[in-house]
Protein backbone atom coordinates (compact mmCIF):
# COMPACT_ATOMS: atom_id res chain seq x y z
CA UNK A 1 0.00 0.00 0.00
CA UNK A 2 1.55 3.30 -1.13
CA UNK A 3 0.56 5.97 1.37
CA UNK A 4 0.66 9.64 0.36
CA UNK A 5 0.21 12.89 2.24
CA UNK A 6 -1.82 15.07 -0.10
CA UNK A 7 -4.43 17.80 -0.41
CA UNK A 8 -8.16 17.12 -0.43
CA UNK A 9 -10.13 19.93 -2.08
CA UNK A 10 -13.05 21.39 -0.18
CA UNK A 11 -14.88 24.70 -0.47
CA UNK A 12 -16.98 26.25 -3.17
CA UNK A 13 -16.35 26.87 -6.84
CA UNK A 14 -13.49 29.39 -7.27
CA UNK A 15 -13.02 29.46 -3.48
CA UNK A 16 -10.79 26.48 -2.71
CA UNK A 17 -10.02 25.25 0.76
CA UNK A 18 -7.85 22.19 1.27
CA UNK A 19 -7.44 19.59 3.98
CA UNK A 20 -4.10 17.85 4.31
CA UNK A 21 -4.82 14.13 4.52
CA UNK A 22 -3.00 10.82 4.58
CA UNK A 23 -4.47 8.52 1.94
CA UNK A 24 -3.73 5.43 -0.10
CA UNK A 25 -2.43 6.59 -3.49
CA UNK A 26 -5.03 4.44 -5.29
CA UNK A 27 -7.99 6.40 -3.88
CA UNK A 28 -9.40 9.44 -5.72
CA UNK A 29 -8.30 12.96 -4.72
CA UNK A 30 -11.43 13.73 -2.71
CA UNK A 31 -12.21 10.12 -1.81
CA UNK A 32 -11.49 7.94 1.16
CA UNK A 33 -8.57 8.82 3.40
CA UNK A 34 -6.82 7.38 6.45
CA UNK A 35 -6.31 10.46 8.62
CA UNK A 36 -6.64 14.24 8.43
CA UNK A 37 -3.53 16.05 9.66
CA UNK A 38 -4.21 19.69 8.83
CA UNK A 39 -5.69 22.34 6.57
CA UNK A 40 -4.56 24.90 4.00
CA UNK A 41 -6.50 28.00 2.96
CA UNK A 42 -4.87 29.75 -0.02
CA UNK A 43 -7.63 32.39 -0.28
CA UNK A 44 -6.48 34.26 2.83
CA UNK A 45 -3.62 36.72 2.61
CA UNK A 46 -1.14 35.34 3.62
CA UNK A 47 -2.26 31.74 3.08
CA UNK A 48 -3.37 30.06 6.31
CA UNK A 49 -1.61 26.78 7.13
CA UNK A 50 -2.57 24.59 10.10
CA UNK A 51 -0.65 21.31 10.39
CA UNK A 52 -0.47 18.85 13.28
CA UNK A 53 3.33 18.55 13.22
CA UNK A 54 3.38 15.49 15.47
CA UNK A 55 1.02 13.47 13.24
CA UNK A 56 2.78 14.61 10.05
CA UNK A 57 6.21 13.62 11.40
CA UNK A 58 4.85 10.23 12.53
CA UNK A 59 3.43 9.48 9.06
CA UNK A 60 6.61 10.59 7.27
CA UNK A 61 8.66 8.41 9.62
CA UNK A 62 6.37 5.47 8.80
CA UNK A 63 7.01 5.91 5.07
CA UNK A 64 4.22 8.19 3.81
CA UNK A 65 5.37 10.28 0.83
CA UNK A 66 4.15 13.90 0.64
CA UNK A 67 3.20 15.28 -2.77
CA UNK A 68 5.25 18.19 -4.14
CA UNK A 69 2.71 20.80 -3.00
CA UNK A 70 2.35 19.29 0.47
CA UNK A 71 6.13 19.11 0.79
CA UNK A 72 6.31 22.91 0.29
CA UNK A 73 3.51 23.42 2.84
CA UNK A 74 5.28 21.18 5.38
CA UNK A 75 8.54 23.10 4.88
CA UNK A 76 6.75 26.43 5.47
CA UNK A 77 5.19 25.10 8.66
CA UNK A 78 8.53 23.72 9.87
CA UNK A 79 7.64 20.03 9.96
CA UNK A 80 10.42 19.01 7.53
CA UNK A 81 13.68 20.72 6.69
Amino acid sequence: MAVKIRLRRMGAKKAPYYRVVVADSRYPRDGRFIEEIGSYDPMKNPAEIKIDAEKAAKWIQNGAQPTDTVKVILKKSGVIK
